[in-house]
């Protein structure tokens, strides 16, 4: 009888911060069928009057959304495809291979997980104009190609994985590469599917970098396009709102189709140094 009490509520909190948590959620969505004056007044109202449609009509024509968002897809496809190759292997190399002051290295590669990424955007920003990437795509997808949080998070993984299957698979003629690909990769999965996940996130939402880097609409993503509807004098909040539900949706969606497979991956990475 104690312990089903303590499982409900543990439970019943459980639900209580769920809430807590999707007021921020309720509330973008409700300002965002309001009037510019209800989304303005104080004290603050809830609920509209009457729900204004209209705002989302108006943000669609305001900006060019259909470009924003096919560059915030190719720009997160194309990161989260390139950074899971690139941070797999250097993972795979960390933990099942052996060479000079690799221990050293990883040491120092985590450091950098302390100190603050703003430190690195100036000379982010003179490697794109030297390279003459500015006002791409293809800047936007440079910086984001490795992780240190990534590496670490798959060396992890692939630690826990036996050390026995290596050796099995070199004495059958593999590849240092093909054990990679065909047989560690595949047991990772979830972590895999964990760190593309948050790989998505951090990229669909990232906003300092493009409005650096880049200065045409055409070529931002939907949270730097988001960003111009913030005036200098005036701002529509229910304009905004607007424009942030649409662009959270697709996330929202992707997080629920793979939510078992998110967790799962965060649980299972192992914690053997």
């Amino acid at each position: 009888m104690k312990e089903n009490k303590v499982k409900f509520l543990f439970h019943a909190a459980l639900v209580i911060f769920a809430l807590i948590m999707l007021i921020p959620f309720v509330w973008m969505f409700l300002t965002s069928i309001k009037t510019y004056e209800e989304a303005i007044r104080i004290p603050l109202q809830m609920f509209p009057k009457e729900i204004q449609w209209v705002n989302y009509e108006i943000v669609y024509n305001k900006f060019p959304f259909l470009t924003l968002y096919w560059n915030t897809i190719v720009v997160t496809v194309v990161t989260i495809a390139g950074q899971l190759f690139i941070v797999s292997l250097a993972a795979y190399a960390f933990a099942r291979l052996n060479f000079p002051f690799k221990n050293i290295l990883f040491i120092g590669m985590l450091g950098l997980m302390m100190v603050p990424g703003q430190i690195f955007l100036i000379p982010q920003f003179r490697l794109m104009v030297q390279m003459k990437l500015t006002n791409t795509l293809t800047a936007l997808v440079l910086p984001s190609l490795f992780s240190v949080f990534g590496v670490f998070l798959l060396r992890q993984a692939f630690q826990t994985i036996p050390k026995d299957l290596d050796e099995a698979a070199r004495m059958d003629g593999c590849s240092y590469f093909r054990i990679y690909w065909q047989i560690m990769l595949p047991l990772v999965t979830p972590n895999l599917v964990a760190l593309g996940i948050m790989t998505m996130l951090s990229t669909w939402k990232n906003l300092m970098w493009p409005i650096i880097v880049n200065r045409s609409i055409e070529k931002m993503t939907l949270s730097a396009g988001l960003a111009m509807l913030i005036g200098e004098h005036t701002t529509y909040y229910e304009q905004v709102m607007a424009g942030a539900v649409i662009s959270v949706l697709p996330m929202i969606i992707v997080f629920m189709i793979f939510q078992k497979q998110f967790v799962e991956g965060i649980a299972k990475t192992g914690v053997k140094g």
